[in-house]
């Protein structure tokens, strides 16, 4: 397919289903679709475009990953070191066996803070303690720190948040950094992500979308200010662009983040999660025939939703975000089918 059939193929996705986001995709160096849907601001009527900044949600988990393997490559810390020997705080019922390695790859059995076998409405979290005081990582540690194990380090594979909590903290403790300030200098600014970051909720940025949550039965509608914490951190919530979004794979592939040998290590499928589905370090890889067909992550917030993924095979790069809680998985699985 050429650019014209691939820029038809985006344009008729996206006026399905009242998508509201961006869908931008680069086959090689060439950009071959772009298309922006729906408003950033339904009130005033101000229009998604391209450049737009979206909530990415769980999607940058990469950030966090590569901000650990920056720490790997400069001797600060290795893939097994201990969580304990990391991290200067106190778990009480932690297994001491937990490795960096165990909380990359969602299988160090720590109990989370939004546990997706035992929760399913997000802002029930809020209820008693409001999201404007959810500002640091600091702040998410009484909703787990003191609970006990869920499972032996290593046992399998179970998606969790606060284990990224954790990096974040061993980041912030091994650089002195704040963390959203070390992965907007060490991650961003290296790769010219120049409209990527990890703003407040309470005081975004111009040409930001306002994340909506739609009450289908009430033909009603309200924005997520008061769904999700004030601001993101290591295991979500930064806001990006679709094009920087693909910056990002192109710096991460073009070994400009990491050096190639940790840049592999993070790149290489390190747990089974389901038949041909693995999980790397911060991010998804899907198989096929026993290729790898793609490097994904994906977020979903109340108000957000976003897919992002490197077809290495085709050497095609694609994201897609969204201020509403559905509608990029769609898009992505068509365009897949014609690949």
């Amino acid at each position: 397919m050429g650019r014209s059939d691939w820029d038809s193929l985006i344009k008729k996705e996206g006026s399905k289903n009242d998508f509201s986001g961006v869908i931008y995709m680069k086959k090689e160096s060439e950009i071959v679709g772009e298309a922006a849907y729906g408003y950033a601001n339904r009130s005033e009527k101000f229009a998604n475009t391209i450049h737009t900044r979206f909530g990415i949600a769980s999607g940058c988990k990469l950030f966090t990953a590569i901000g650990i393997c920056q720490l790997v490559e400069k001797g600060l810390l290795s893939f097994q070191s201990k969580l304990h020997d990391c991290l200067d705080i106190d778990f009480p019922h932690f297994d001491r066996n937990i490795t960096i390695h165990h909380l990359l790859t969602h299988t160090s059995g720590i109990p989370d803070y939004f546990d997706e076998e035992l929760m399913d409405d997000f802002e029930a979290l809020w209820q008693e303690r409001p999201v404007y005081t959810m500002k640091s990582s600091r702040d998410f540690l009484p909703l787990f720190q003191n609970n006990p194990m869920k499972f032996n380090p290593g046992e399998k594979f179970h998606y969790n948040n606060a284990g990224f909590i954790l990096l974040g903290l061993v980041i912030e403790e091994q650089t002195g950094k704040k963390f959203t300030d070390f992965i907007e200098t060490e991650v961003f600014q290296q790769c010219g992500l120049k409209d990527s970051g990890y703003f407040p909720m309470d005081h975004l940025p111009s040409n930001t979308a306002l994340g909506y949550i739609d009450d289908e039965k009430g033909e009603t509608w309200r924005t997520n200010i008061y769904s999700i914490p004030a601001i993101g951190g290591a295991d979500g919530g930064a806001f990006s662009t679709a094009p920087d979004m693909i910056k990002l794979w192109e710096a991460l592939f073009s070994y400009q983040l990491v050096n190639r040998e940790i840049t592999q290590i993070l790149l290489t499928p390190q747990v089974c999660v389901k038949d041909d589905v693995h999980y790397g370090y911060g991010l998804w890889i899907n198989k096929k025939k026993e290729d790898i067909f793609k490097y994904h992550v994906m977020g979903y917030d109340p108000g957000v939703s976003f897919h992002s993924a490197f077809y290495p095979a085709l050497d095609i790069k694609m994201a897609i975000t969204s201020n509403k809680e559905s509608g990029p998985f769609e898009v992505m699985k068509t365009m897949e089918e014609h690949f």
